[in-house]
C-alpha cells in the first residue's frame, strides 16, 4: 500500500464520525444527565484553585507555590484545549480555557510574590 491509500480510509472514519454526531441535549435521560454532571464538574473543578489564588494576590503569599508546576499545567492544558476543539468537546474545551486562565494566574503570582521558581 501506497502513502495515499490511507487518505480513503481516513476519510472515512471522519465521514462516519461526522454521521454520528450525537444531539445534544441528548434525547437519553441518563447520558442528557451525564452532559449535565460533565458540565457542572467543569466549571467546579477549576473553582477549588481560587483559594491558592487568593492566598496569593489578596495575602499576598506564594510560598509553596512552583511557577515550573503552574506553567506546566497550563501547557497541559492546552494541548487539552486543542483536543477539545479538534473533536469539538465543548466541556473540555469550556474547562481548559478556565484552567489556563486559572494556572497562568498562579503562575504570575509565583514569580511576583514567590521565593523561588520551584
Amino acid at each position: 500500500m501506497g502513502i495515499n491509500s490511507h487518505h480513503g480510509l481516513l476519510h472515512l472514519n471522519i465521514r462516519k464520525r461526522i454521521a454520528k454526531r450525537e444531539k445534544f441535549p441528548n434525547p437519553d435521560k441518563k447520558l442528557r444527565r451525564l452532559d449535565n454532571l460533565v458540565y457542572t464538574i467543569g466549571i467546579i473543578g477549576p473553582m477549588m484553585a481560587l483559594p491558592q489564588i487568593f492566598k496569593i494576590f489578596v495575602l499576598k503569599n506564594a510560598g509553596g507555590v512552583s511557577f515550573i508546576t503552574s506553567i506546566s499545567f497550563a501547557l497541559f492544558s492546552f494541548i487539552w484545549l486543542i483536543y477539545g476543539k479538534a473533536h469539538d468537546v465543548k466541556p473540555i474545551i469550556i474547562t481548559q480555557y478556565i484552567w489556563i486562565f486559572l494556572h497562568l494566574s498562579i503562575a504570575i503570582g509565583a514569580l511576583i510574590y514567590g521565593t523561588s521558581w520551584w
